[in-house]
């Protein structure tokens, strides 16, 4: 303690005169300021800087450091998927895509089936000549649909055909679908989100059709589902990832019901479709998404066509499918409307029918589900009633939808659809 005190006692010559430089210096600053303001009329000297406070008077102050500010931005929580919000390199890797909803409490998910935008057909032909120099897609679509699809957080189609100008034909099969890739854009003028592949045409101008597909909708930055250059890539979900929700997109098909499709099934080397004749690995890749996701879309290619009769492998799908993890079961192909089921907690429309697809006149719809924006779980699920008509597709209101909507009800004795659409499990 003594040492301690001496030497704190004595100033070395160095420090000395370091001292009476500095107190030198300090003095004739002063001087200069004096004579400053004397002189030049100098009212103030100013400085700006931070100021720095002790912890309890940044506190009183707001101040930031470990102050006020930082307690308030503490008090707010992160949300569960804020790091991996933050990371593009985990988010691109995984096949995620960030989700800001336009509401805060919900997420809105929007469904319908199949499209078709080949120059060949009619859908196209009468667009193009009611569109003149204008939207091809106002042309195909009424302002009140168009503003649904286009106000949803995530909307899906059936992408039923192929982008491509190469390939041949595929032999036999009577129709073959393909459009020019510069029709790609028309998906995001529509408000479309994420489309499946897995149908029985993505593949009908053979497999240079198909990898034309992906690489067009990867230039057009539309995400998909069903398909892929090899197996791994066509099982693998699509997932939308909010704050706090983390939703799964899986797209798979049944058709063609054979062991040497025309629509050829992704392998391990070669592109295809995601093919569920054989459910189990459906099954298996549901429950995957399931185990690092909060909500789980099946958007399932099925059915027998021109029927609204349930086929077997339907019937014994949707209960597999269900239990194996999917909150939510989309399915298409049939090009009618089929009934809606709920099994356990999970709502089924068997199908959702041509949605813009061919010249006929046709009911159709779109499908709402509604998320917690807190939870991910599901709150509402609705059936808005449609009419595919002279290419061109409407919302129905009045008469006409009340008329759609008592023939899927007679469609699903499962199930109550009140007047707007609302659909709940019959208690």
């Amino acid at each position: 303690m003594v040492q301690k005190r001496k030497r704190k006692g004595k100033l070395p010559l160095f420090g000395l005169t370091l001292l009476l430089t500095v107190l030198a210096g300090v003095t004739l600053l002063l001087t200069g300021w004096t004579i400053l303001g004397e002189e030049a009329g100098l009212a103030t000297v100013m400085v700006t800087g931070t100021a720095i406070l002790p912890p309890e008077d940044a506190a009183a102050a707001g101040g930031s450091g470990t102050g006020a500010g930082d307690a308030a931005a503490d008090e707010q929580p992160a949300g569960r998927y804020s790091d991996l919000l933050s990371d593009p390199a985990q988010m691109a890797a995984g096949n995620m895509i960030p989700l800001i909803p336009q509401k805060e409490d919900e997420i809105s998910l929007m469904f319908a089936g199949d499209i078709l935008f080949d120059d060949s057909y009619s859908i196209m032909v009468k667009m193009k000549g009611r569109a003149g120099d204008g939207s091809l897609v106002e042309a195909g679509f009424d302002a009140a649909i168009l503003e649904k699809m286009r106000g949803a957080d995530v909307f899906m189609v059936n992408n039923e055909f192929t982008y491509t100008t190469r390939g041949t034909p595929t032999e036999g099969k009577a129709f073959t679908f393909r459009a020019k890739p510069e029709h790609a854009q028309l998906l995001s003028e529509m408000g479309a989100d994420i489309v499946s592949l897995a149908n029985n045409h993505v593949y009908d101008y053979g497999e240079i059709s198909l990898l034309d597909t992906l690489d067009t909708l990867a230039g057009a930055g539309m995400p998909w589902v069903g398909a892929g250059r090899n197996l791994s890539e066509a099982v693998r979900p699509v997932y939308f990832v909010t704050e706090n929700v983390k939703i799964a997109f899986l797209s798979a098909t049944q058709i063609e019901r054979m062991d040497n499709p025309d629509t050829k099934g992704a392998t391990e080397t070669s592109p295809g479709v995601f093919r569920c004749r054989n459910v189990d690995l459906l099954l298996s890749e549901v429950q995957k998404a399931k185990a690092v996701s909060d909500f789980v879309v099946v958007y399932i290619h099925w059915g027998t066509e021109s029927t609204t009769e349930l086929d077997w492998a339907q019937k014994e799908q949707a209960p597999l499918i269900a239990q194996a993890g999917a909150d939510l079961i989309i399915g298409d192909h049939p090009h009618v409307l089929q009934g809606i089921e709920w099994i356990g907690n999970t709502p089924v429309i068997y199908s959702v029918g041509n949605f813009l697809f061919n010249s006929k006149t046709q009911d159709t719809c779109l499908v709402e589900a509604t998320l917690d924006a807190e939870t991910g779980k599901l709150t509402g699920f609705r059936f808005l009633p449609a009419v595919q008509k002279d290419c061109r597709t409407s919302l129905l209101d009045g008469a006409e939808k009340a008329r759609v909507i008592s023939h899927m009800q007679s469609l699903s004795p499962g199930v109550t659809i009140d007047a707007d659409g609302r659909v709940v499990p019959s208690v």
